[in-house]
Parts: C-alpha cells; sequence; structure tokens
C-alpha cells in the first residue's frame, strides 16, 4: 500500500514563507507526477501546482512567481516552498501523486492534508 504523508502546514502572516513537505513511502515502483493542491473553506479543489518525471512543473497563475514545488525523487517526496503569502493562500493543502506499484498501474494517491492559515 503507498502512503503519503504531508508536514509543515501552520499559521503565518502575510508576507511570510513556509515550506510543505510530502513523502510516499510504499511499494512504490515509480512515481510519475507528485503535486499539490488546495482547498479552501466552501470552495473546490484546485491544483497549486505539480512536478512530473520529465522535470516539468506546472503552477497556478495565482502562485506564480511566489511558489515553488521541487522533488526529492531518491526520497519520494515533494515540496512546496510557499513565499509572499496572502491570506487568500489560506486553505487545506493536499500532496498528491501519480504512482505505479508492483500490483497496479499508476493511479493516484491523496495525503490527508495540512492547514495553512495566512493571516492578515
Amino acid at each position: 500500500q503507498v502512503q503519503l504523508v504531508e508536514s509543515g502546514g501552520g499559521l503565518a502572516q502575510a508576507g511570510d514563507s513556509l515550506i510543505l513537505s510530502c513523502a510516499a513511502s510504499g511499494s512504490i515502483l515509480s512515481i510519475n507526477v507528485m503535486g499539490w493542491y488546495r482547498q479552501a473553506p466552501g470552495e473546490q479543489r484546485e491544483l497549486v501546482a505539480d512536478s512530473r518525471s520529465d522535470g516539468s512543473t506546472n503552477y497556478s497563475d495565482s502562485v506564480k512567481g511566489r511558489f515553488t514545488i521541487s522533488r526529492d525523487n531518491a526520497k519520494n517526496t515533494v515540496y512546496l516552498v510557499m513565499n509572499s503569502l496572502k491570506p487568500e493562500d489560506t486553505a487545506v493543502y493536499y500532496c498528491q501523486a501519480l504512482i505505479a506499484t508492483m500490483l497496479s498501474r499508476p493511479r493516484d494517491y491523496w495525503g490527508k492534508g495540512t492547514l495553512v492559515t495566512v493571516s492578515s
């Protein structure tokens, strides 16, 4: 079984920085995509950023220039460095990964989420 465990959320003030990390563990054969989504109260879950196995990255327009996603493939870990935080960044942040295991084709896995609260 595969598990994604996030860490690094918490309370910040506008303009502060936070770093989220997410480690994947289990019977992993390959990880094609690792990314971060977020869901604010009353809103739908949205993509924040993702990182693909070819090295490409993708960011939502709302975080471009402020957030940076990176991966440590040796550790099956993805990071999200969040700079210049804004109150509108307040949300539960979920780690997502497209993972193939010894027993299954690539499928999506999700972490339980970590809350980021940004005060003005």
